[in-house]
């Protein structure tokens, strides 16, 4: 495995980082690089202490995710890295699968196993980019109408999760990245504090002519919102900022004259989920 590095960010989670590197090393890989983001747990120390062969970035700050993935990765210098986030847990082997997927082609920039819960279900870490009409329509009715044709469309909830396949976009749980890609792009935009970085980044990739593949072969379990939850008001309006920062992004010519509208359709949507996270405790991220 000299050719992969892994990156995690850690915030608050010990415990789950330590484990992390447990796994990692387990997989074969020796080279890996920690950045924590301020945590007040003790994580950094435990893993200074614990883990000495690992290179720790101590932040002073919370810089969020994807920055936090980019000075990482910065510290590596190997063909490929593998992106993943504490909270995940996969089994010696998948490294490699990964690796072998992603060398079928040289085009193929990113490569992602598929995730499920820790019950066992499939999550919808791979989806399409969503039409407007789709995306409006998943923003709201998801809701109280989880299966609504929309949401179903955006998660791909018809599509065949068994066969490999190029894809939109993949969750950036737990990904293996051509270094030749990442650097071609630039890594993930760092004005995205958390979420929707993944979809901005694959958007880019397609942009630039690189393949984002989906491998099945590989499954990982995603123990989901581990770090989010622990602010999950503050994390559902980080989520919000996000979907408009991208939708600002990506609108061109006169399209961008609806910002306003969406943006007071982003914010509607952000108090919907709040109310929501206040009665019914569900986890954002699973949105």
């Amino acid at each position: 495995m000299s050719d992969v590095a892994a990156v995690s960010v850690s915030y608050n989670v010990r415990e789950l980082s330590l484990r992390s590197i447990e796994l990692l090393k387990a997989d074969g890989i020796t080279e890996i690089v920690i950045v924590d983001n301020d945590s007040t747990d003790g994580s950094a120390d435990a893993i200074a202490a614990n883990e000495p062969d690992v290179t720790l970035v101590r932040l002073t700050t919370n810089i969020g995710f994807g920055p936090g993935v980019n000075r990482a990765v910065a510290r590596t210098t190997s063909a490929y890295v593998l992106v993943t986030t504490p909270d995940v847990l996969f089994e010696v082997g998948s490294t490699e699968a990964l690796v072998a997927a992603i060398e079928e082609a040289p085009d193929i920039g990113f490569v992602a196993p598929a995730v499920q819960t820790p019950d066992g279900k499939l999550y919808p870490s791979v989806r399409r980019f969503p039409s407007f009409a789709d995306a409006t329509g998943h923003a709201f009715l998801n809701f109280l109408w989880p299966s609504n044709p929309f949401s179903r469309r955006y998660k791909m909830a018809e599509w065949d999760h068994e066969a490999a396949a190029d894809v939109d976009w993949i969750a950036g749980t737990h990904f293996l990245v051509r270094r030749e890609a990442w650097d071609a792009i630039g890594g993930f935009d760092e004005q995205f504090f958390m979420f929707l970085e993944d979809v901005d980044i694959c958007w880019r990739l397609h942009d630039a002519g690189w393949r984002v593949r989906y491998e099945p072969a590989v499954t990982v379990v995603h123990e989901v919102s581990r770090s989010t939850d622990q602010t999950p008001y503050r994390m559902i309006a980080a989520h919000h900022r996000s979907i408009y920062r991208f939708t600002r992004k990506r609108l061109t010519g006169v399209r961008r004259a609806a910002l306003p509208v969406i943006a007071a359709g982003v914010t509607v949507r952000c108090g919907l989920a709040w109310v929501q996270r206040a009665f019914r405790g569900r986890p954002h991220a699973a949105q």
